[in-house]
């Protein structure tokens, strides 16, 4: 009985994404070889990779060599890079210059001069081992604790400095290596860190993508379009969740996946003989019912014997039955209730930010000193829980200056999930507004249009360039907008349960709609529910100094500052007036916020090339940098 009962352990463990949840976050997704079965040495080549030109692929830039039907290679303009390894979005090359059978403890510099171009970028998965550094302050303790092998397969010794490319504070998208002289350093050396593992492959991973011009027709039916990290205006196709597959129309597509007798089976070959199964399922049921049940009561008193605290849920013992997996949607770190429990001392109400449609959000301090936000979600069934995963899943992919980096999530007892974000020293803009930052001085005109002109442009790039676009449906200044300590805007607090159908046109007029509220509240320092329609009989009649914040000192602003207020007052008004029949989109009001506030930055501050930097990998910018003059807004009238 005792064999049976273990069979009958492996089989349910099998189907229990809850028992082995902890084994199957080391599983990367299936990747199949390409349409011509290509293989070199021990790798097989998934598309769009390609030996043979003839072969479907989307670009020329996937083409590979083999040599001597034994090393394969990536050529980028006249280098050559070793490939060891493909992921689902990326390939893992080695340093130029290095041999089939050579491993070098680390490289010079200037030795991967590869930085990125359209269809190839380093991937943030990486994790950097920097050598002969003069300044130390960017290297990172917490990538310490990463299994980073060493030439020899081993674990390396502890590294003098290593820096994860994902923490973007000294490395950016689109930078190159070369970036990391300024420290001072001599010598480099590269792991990949799969997200949601902690062991490292010798290599640099670069992510690969399909620029988003010509991208038409490029994903299969069953599959959806996804955003690059770091590939300027990039985009993938990924198969739709519990199928695999490429993806892509012009590859092999998305197919059922199975386990038929014992082997892996695709496509066609999942569906078996109807007669068969049956016989099969009275066989294994007849088997398998007392073991069942023998088994059942097994664990019923394991559980009893077990104790649990109250409310708590951990991920590894999670009862989660959906084909969206919890560690796909979560890239980054996972956390325990505990320890977001402690974080926010109890959800206390004194650390409550905001309780608003998109749920709450507490202030937090985790154990190591990081200060986070946490947003609590509550679902009412399974099926939102797969929504509000899937929507994490799309926001975690986006790298963004003025996002909020989510850091972790975890689901608490039921269907409560939490998500974490960064928590900027600056806390948020309503504490500089009405002035609870414990600062002598508010926040003058130059940074509330800065503000102003970074959150309508994160909110345009979201909406214009993510497929499918990001909404935020709940803007306000409490929870949802946080200051970091240049007081560059970093948005949070996304409604991640609002449903698919309105994620449309509706949900944008009302993202314009709020926006133009959180204006007011900029211009006014005051977020009253009467607001609005005070406003709206000021602006009207010509006495708009009435509302503007008396921190603001109106009267004694020179006249071109005191005209910025008054166009920021009308793009405010239009928001409110026109943003719920789409006569104003948000592209629209960045576009006028965006050279209004660099108008005022022309003189020298870096804040203008920061305003531009929030578009400078999206085809936005040259929307949002032609002149608001070329096209024709409607406008309040004034007093006549």
């Amino acid at each position: 009985m005792l064999p049976l009962l273990l069979v009958w352990f492996t089989l349910v463990s099998l189907n229990q994404p809850g028992i082995c949840l902890q084994h199957r976050q080391q599983l990367q997704p299936v990747l199949l070889p390409n349409g011509c079965d290509d293989k070199c040495g021990r790798l097989h080549i998934p598309f769009p990779f390609h030996l043979n030109t003839s072969c479907a692929s989307v670009s020329n830039a996937f083409h590979l060599s083999c040599l001597n039907s034994t090393t394969l290679y990536l050529h980028i303009g006249i280098q050559s890079y070793r490939v060891l390894d493909f992921f689902s979005d990326g390939i893992l090359v080695d340093f130029p210059g290095t041999g089939s059978s050579t491993c070098r403890q680390y490289n010079g510099l200037n030795s991967f001069n590869f930085a990125g171009n359209d269809n190839l970028g380093i991937s943030d998965d990486n994790v950097i081992g920097l050598y002969d550094c003069e300044d130390s302050s960017l290297c990172k303790a917490d990538c310490e604790t990463n299994e980073l092998p060493d030439c020899d397969g081993n674990r390396s010794g502890a590294l003098a400095c290593c820096y994860p490319l994902s923490d973007h504070s000294n490395w950016h998208s689109g930078d190159g290596f070369s970036s990391f002289a300024k420290f001072g350093c001599r010598g480099i050396s590269s792991w990949v860190v799969p997200r949601g593992t902690n062991s490292g492959k010798r290599g640099v991973k670069l992510e690969w993508a399909i620029p988003r011009n010509k991208s038409q027709g490029l994903c299969a039916s069953n599959a959806v379009m996804v955003s690059a990290t770091t590939v300027e205006a990039g985009v993938r196709c990924s198969c739709q969740d519990g199928l695999v597959g490429d993806g892509f129309a012009n590859g092999l597509g998305c197919f059922k996946s199975c386990i038929k007798e014992g082997q892996e089976a695709y496509g066609g070959e999942c569906d078996n003989s109807p007669k068969r199964s049956q016989r099969k399922l009275v066989i294994v049921a007849g088997v398998l019912a007392p073991v069942f049940i023998l088994a059942s009561l097994f664990l019923f008193l394991c559980i009893l014997k077990r104790p649990v605290k109250s409310g708590a849920f951990d991920i590894d013992q999670a009862h989660y039955h959906s084909t969206i997996s919890f560690r796909k949607a979560c890239r980054t770190r996972l956390f325990s209730y505990r320890e977001l429990d402690e974080a926010t001392r109890g959800f206390d109400d004194g650390q409550k930010l905001v309780d608003g449609t998109n749920g709450t959000i507490h202030a937090g301090v985790l154990g190591d000193g990081s200060h986070i936000a946490v947003q609590k979600v509550q679902c009412e069934n399974e099926r939102d829980l797969i929504h509000v995963l899937s929507r994490i899943e799309l926001l975690s992919a986006v790298l963004h200056r003025n996002l909020a980096r989510l850091l972790g999530c975890c689901i608490e007892s039921g269907y409560t999930l939490m998500v974490s974000y960064e928590y900027p020293a600056n806390g948020t803009l309503e504490e500089h507004l009405h002035n609870n930052s414990g600062q002598e001085f508010g926040l003058d005109w130059y940074k509330r249009l800065s503000i102003a002109a970074e959150t309508a442009s994160i909110l345009a790039y979201l909406q214009c360039e993510i497929s499918p676009p990001i909404f935020h449906h709940g803007l306000k200044s409490s929870g949802y907008i946080f200051l970091d300590v240049g007081f560059s805007v970093k948005v949070a607090g996304f409604a991640l349960l609002c449903s698919s159908s309105t994620t449309g046109p509706l949900v944008q007029k009302n993202d314009v709609y709020d926006f133009g509220l959180l204006l007011l509240e900029i211009i006014s320092g005051s977020k009253h529910s009467d607001m609005p329609s005070l406003a709206l009989q000021k602006i009207k009649s010509g006495k708009l100094e009435e509302i503007v914040d008396p921190s603001l000192y109106y009267h004694e602003q020179p006249i071109f500052r005191r005209e910025q207020i008054e166009i920021v007052a009308d793009i405010a008004t239009r928001c409110l007036l026109f943003g719920g029949d789409g006569k104003i989109g948000m592209v629209d009001v960045a576009k006028e916020l965006f050279h209004l506030a660099k108008e005022s930055t022309d003189g020298g501050s870096k804040k203008g090339s920061a305003l531009e930097e929030t578009f400078s990998n999206s085809s936005l910018l040259q929307m949002i940098s032609m002149s608001p003059d070329s096209v024709h807004l409607p406008r309040i009238a004034g007093p006549v």
